[in-house]
């Protein structure tokens, strides 16, 4: 077991030593280890010897100049220069915010960015400010279209955080596919198989191969098949997919560069990099913050009273589970699988980083 703080400098170091500032180091951290305790590994430790293999390839730049390229009194746009994502996606969602406290709402497009970890992590950002917060991000294109073997879309997560008066916030963060490619990566590394539903092979034949993408196979959207709603998914994917890369000039679809060094860059693009969306929304600019948090607080009473059906204990509110990890890993310690550690500690000894 590692304590939160040992991660958080250990990660800090790490970016730190390829040339990260200490602000952008420490925000690349928070991030990672924000994934950690609210229980999605996938988004942790495990990435961090994808951004570094991306480093090692030149593909990111540790010393971005973020800048508004466009912009309106609620809206901008915003160019990332092809930073980590944590760092571009965190100036953008406080862009978002200082626009909501002028206008009553602010929304933000990225572009020239890369993967930024957890989406939930900036929505959660206009928590503090009495506002809600959204957040979207296209992502590497090793989704299929409901109906298609073609890689073509990425896991294109949602994150939407309300605050409330008494209640834990609703907070709400999930991709657009049956599972996040981090969490294929972590059964990869775990030996394990996967549902079938999640991925397919080349030719469009089911698979439990947490490994596929490897060999051609892609994953599928939500739903897994026309039967259960593939289709929905996709329309949800290519929401986000459009709000992320139209309205910011970010690549869209399959033009989405890799965040993994293992897959080639494209030469062809319709943009510049990874694209991000971010909305911050004032709840005082559609009543009260009291009143808008007790109104919230009675929504979250309403559906924990829901009935659970047999062999569950209880119905749970978006935000419950996270919520819940952050506390028992914050008092336990974090575990991480051994796979995971092999590679940290190869990072470490390379970057010359003591890792326990």
């Amino acid at each position: 077991m590692y304590s939160y703080q040992y991660l958080l400098d250990f990660t800090r170091r790490i970016f730190r030593r390829i040339g990260c500032s200490e602000e952008d180091s420490t925000t690349i951290a928070d991030v990672f280890i924000a994934a950690e305790l609210r229980g999605h590994a996938s988004h942790g430790m495990l990435r961090i010897k994808d951004y570094y293999e991306l480093w090692k390839a030149e593909r990111i730049n540790v010393n971005p100049v973020i800048r508004i390229v466009h912009e309106s009194p609620s809206t901008a746009v915003v160019d990332g220069d092809n930073a980590i994502g944590m760092v571009a996606a965190k100036r953008s969602m406080e862009i978002a915010i200082e626009k909501a406290k002028k206008a009553g709402t602010g929304w933000v497009a990225t572009r020239n960015s890369n993967h930024f970890g957890i989406a939930g992590y900036y929505a959660m950002m206009a928590l503090e400010h009495d506002m809600a917060g959204i957040c979207l991000t296209n992502a590497n294109p090793l989704v299929a279209p409901a109906l298609s073997i073609s890689r073509m879309m990425g896991t294109n997560p949602v994150a939407v955080a309300v605050p409330a008066l008494r209640q834990p916030p609703f907070v709400a963060d999930f991709a657009t596919t049956p599972i996040a490619r981090g969490k294929l990566a972590v059964s990869e590394k775990k030996g394990e198989n996967v549902p079938y539903g999640y991925v397919q092979d080349k030719s469009g034949n089911p698979s439990n191969d947490p490994s596929i993408l490897r060999t051609g196979g892609s994953m599928l959207t939500l739903g897994g098949d026309k039967l259960h709603g593939s289709h929905k998914g996709y329309c949800l994917s290519s929401i986000v997919d459009i709000f992320s890369s139209v309205f910011s000039g970010a690549n869209f679809g399959p033009f989405v560069p890799p965040s993994v060094a293992y897959l080639p860059v494209l030469e062809q693009k319709t943009g510049k990099g990874t694209g991000h969306f971010f909305g911050a929304v004032r709840i005082d600019a559609f009543q009260s913050a009291r009143e808008f948090k007790e109104k919230m607080d009675e929504w979250i009473e309403t559906f924990r009273s829901a009935k659970p059906a047999d062999g569950q204990e209880r119905v749970l509110i978006p935000g419950d589970p996270e919520r819940e990890a952050t506390e028992k890993f914050m008092k336990e310690g974090i575990s991480i699988v051994p796979a995971i550690l092999k590679d940290l500690h190869d990072i470490a000894l390379e970057l010359e980083i003591p890792f326990e």
